[in-house]
């Protein structure tokens, strides 16, 4: 299917897979840890055992490179081993650029590793070319990380310009789209090298499942040891969950076109409010990378907004306070509106405002959720 048909067609008839045993519409859970060697010793298709190889992860994978516009994919248990996999393929002395502002539990951890690993790390403002490029050092920098839209400021970089900046230096660009995710944008197709999910998030889109997933532009030596790391660190997805993964996917066009459509209005509107001090959306006018983003996403800026509300961290977590339709909770992407105070999450050392509350806007009626913002919003003045 994926050479005749639309994307929001391939993720919907998840490219038409038909179950060739039993002509199943929906591809069956494959539960087995182990498989039987044919009489010549080999293993004809190729599945060996679970850590590695099931025939459950398949289906997902296979989507996600085709929406992503790949050449492989993988499934891993979190968005986190996801992410780590890729720093864990450096090697002890190489260099790395990351953001400033990015999913805060990955910058924690890199941090960390990075000194045990004696893998050197410059936190750079990934917005400003300048500064990204005068961070590189060519022979050392192998890997620029960056996030696009980002965690929870929403900023958006320019992905072609920093593949460019990467291939100067002979190292690789990672992206994390979750928040645009492949509907929106396509990273590889811009010159990344690689592209990683929180799968947790849009691509699943119902808060049952935690998975990450990474996909390549190409199958290179890089991502050959990607593979064996997985395989060697056992960070897979149980099959369940990578069915529950698909089935998900399959509405991912429609649900991330409705969490655009409502989380612009409510950008709009919420910046007109008399208790709001800021909103921070790239599809408002008024956001800084607000033309970037139009040139880079299509289809939509994403169902992830922030807002910081006018009399400072008391007001902000009154107004969470006061909600009733948005739910008080960590996480993004899924069917239900989630209201978080993100400095409390976060912590000490955060550049997050104090006055900020992250909102994943869900697929409810948009004026209920207005409705529900208002009343938060005047009850806390």
């Amino acid at each position: 299917m994926t050479k005749t048909y639309k994307p929001a067609t391939l993720a919907a008839q998840a490219l038409g897979d038909i179950d060739e045993t039993t002509q199943a519409l929906i591809p069956p859970i494959y539960t087995s840890t182990t498989y039987v060697r044919a009489p010549d010793n080999q293993y004809p298709t190729g599945n060996v055992y679970s850590r590695a190889d099931n025939p459950t992860y398949d289906p997902a994978e296979r989507l996600l490179c085709a929406l992503e516009k790949g050449s492989d994919a993988m499934l891993f248990s979190s968005g986190m081993a996801a992410a780590v996999a890729v720093f864990q393929a450096l090697s002890t002395g190489d260099h790395v650029i990351a953001p400033k502002v990015m999913y805060w539990s990955l910058r924690n951890w890199l941090q960390s590793w990075s000194q045990q690993w004696q893998v050197s790390v410059d936190f750079v403002d990934m917005t400003d070319l300048a500064a990204v490029k005068a961070a590189l050092k060519p022979g050392k920098t192998r890997l620029i990380w960056a996030e696009s839209p980002a965690n929870p400021l929403w900023s958006v970089v320019d992905i072609a310009a920093l593949a460019d900046l990467a291939q100067a230096v002979d190292a690789r660009l990672a992206v994390d789209s979750t928040v645009a995710t492949p509907v929106l944008t396509q990273p590889l197709t811009l010159g990344a090298d690689i592209v990683m999910h929180s799968a947790t998030k849009y691509l699943n889109g119902h808060s049952d499942v935690i998975a990450g997933a990474l996909v390549t532009a190409v199958a290179d030596d890089f991502w050959a040891r990607l593979v064996k790391n997985r395989s060697q660190g056992g960070g897979v997805m149980g099959p369940v969950e990578a069915a529950l993964l698909l089935r998900g996917m399959r509405t991912l066009t429609l649900r991330v076109h409705q969490t655009c459509r409502s989380a612009l209005w409510l950008a709009q509107q919420l910046e007109q409010h008399p208790h709001v001090e800021q909103v921070l959306y790239p599809g408002l006018p008024s956001f800084a990378g607000h033309e970037l983003a139009a040139r880079q996403m299509q289809g939509g800026f994403g169902g992830m907004l922030s807002v910081r509300v006018k009399g400072g961290e008391s007001a902000a977590i009154a107004v969470a306070a006061k909600v009733s339709l948005w739910k008080r909770a960590t996480s993004l992407g899924g069917v239900e509106s989630l209201i978080e105070h993100r400095a409390s999450i976060e912590g000490e050392g955060t550049p997050v405002p104090a006055d900020l509350l992250r909102l994943s806007v869900g697929i409810e009626d948009t004026d209920d959720l207005w409705q529900d913002l208002c009343k938060a919003l005047d009850e806390s003045a």
